[in-house]
């Protein structure tokens, strides 16, 4: 019975990382081939930010959609159409023949991540109870791993010879792997769904919207990066392929941080103090990336992804922490999630409109400077002494 259970737990770490891989390739391949797409498509800075913006703004939205279809169809059922809606979305990159097409199928893939996104901390929760920190560290590092594959792996298509849209829609196969994975795997997942009336009763609480705006202002810079940084530096004479290693470089920061700072923090409840840490980094960074681009540009995007990827983790690890049953927890997870990506959604729109407005990015790093100081602000919040006060509606 023992090793039964040690083979599915380890199974379902397996889907873990197979799921977690395929949330962020299609936000972050895009970037480093935007020369291409533009060439092709004749997209405009307004249209480039719909690919990130769009997506996001979809995410946001499903999230607070999420545990009512968990309600209705279940947890294992919703997975799996998410995972197919995100796969299609994937494989019809390969007919996108202009702007508009390529932008619809980012919404599509942004449909099939919302749920699996809402869902998924829910699900780690009720199955890994005692290893939260660590098994959230490991799928938040899997989600920027991912973001690292897809930016790298464009340029090396390119260069074979492959179409950009061919490039692109190769990322539908490790889709197909995680969709067979789950089909196997996730029958043995048993979530409760939430309750009916949940959402209703979280949004009651002002802690929920505290959790949104933290959550929405550090993603907004994620977004904006995952849009801007390989055109950034395009415009200043760089090519696509070592543009694309410099998102791999702030990506597989992000995953480092992500799994290692929620290893660190999972032996106090209180995770202030490494919160404000991913603050430290992302403020370097940024500071770094507006005034001297040219100085150390590795360093500022490696410091951004450590602060960018850590604070994610961490903001779904505290989250979880809020509230002892699962349903309940990730629910909450899931409204943090959808209330932030509607802000972080605007994050690439906002960058591209000061660049129309001054000519440059650096404004825009400069705004995210800003919103990592607020941010911190809103991280006092976050003490574990008062959750039972927080969210006492809700239990």
């Amino acid at each position: 019975m023992a090793d039964t259970r040690a083979a599915r737990d380890w199974a379902m770490l397996g889907l873990v990382v197979l799921v977690g891989l395929n949330l962020r390739p299609f936000l972050a391949a895009p970037a480093p081939i935007l020369n291409e797409i533009v060439a092709d498509t004749g997209l405009g800075l307004g249209g480039v930010a719909l690919l990130t913006l769009l997506p996001m703004f979809l995410m946001g939205v499903g999230a607070f959609v999420a545990p009512g279809l968990q309600v209705r169809i279940g947890t294992r059922r919703g997975l799996l159409i998410a995972l197919a809606i995100l796969l299609a979305g994937s494989a019809l990159r390969l007919y996108a023949q202009n702007g508009v097409a390529l932008i619809a199928t980012a919404a599509l893939c942004g449909i099939g991540v919302a749920f699996i996104q809402a869902a998924f901390p829910g699900i780690i929760k009720a199955r890994f109870p005692t290893s939260v920190p660590v098994v959230t560290g490991l799928y938040s590092a899997m989600i920027m791993a991912g973001g690292a594959f897809g930016a790298r792996l464009m340029p090396a298509f390119i260069h074979a010879g492959y179409s950009w849209r061919a490039a692109l829609a190769w990322l539908a196969v490790p889709v197909a792997i995680a969709l067979a994975a789950a089909w196997r795997i996730l029958s043995d997942v048993q979530a409760n769904r939430p309750d009916g009336t949940l959402t209703r009763r979280l949004l009651a609480r002002p802690r929920t919207w505290v959790l949104m705006a933290a959550f929405g202002l550090i993603n907004a810079g994620y977004s904006s990066m995952i849009a801007w940084l390989a055109p950034y530096y395009q415009a200043q004479g760089w090519t696509s392929a070592d543009s694309s290693g410099l998102v791999a470089v702030m990506a597989i920061c992000q995953a480092a941080a992500a799994l290692g700072l929620p290893t660190l923090a999972r032996g106090n409840v209180d995770r202030r103090r490494w919160l404000w840490l991913t603050i430290a980094f992302q403020a370097i960074g940024f500071f770094g990336l507006a005034n001297l681009p040219e100085a150390a540009p590795m360093v500022w995007a490696g410091l951004c992804g450590a602060g960018l990827g850590g604070s994610f983790a961490l903001a779904l690890v505290t989250a979880l922490d809020h509230l002892p049953r699962p349903e309940q927890a990730g629910a909450l997870a899931a409204l943090m999630q959808g209330g932030g990506f509607l802000i972080a959604a605007l994050g690439p729109y906002a960058v591209a409109l000061l660049h129309d407005w001054t000519g440059g990015f650096a404004a825009g790093w400069m705004l995210h400077l800003g919103c990592v100081l607020v941010t911190a602000l809103l991280y006092l919040r976050f003490d574990p002494r008062r959750y039972n006060v927080a969210m006492s509606l809700v239990r």
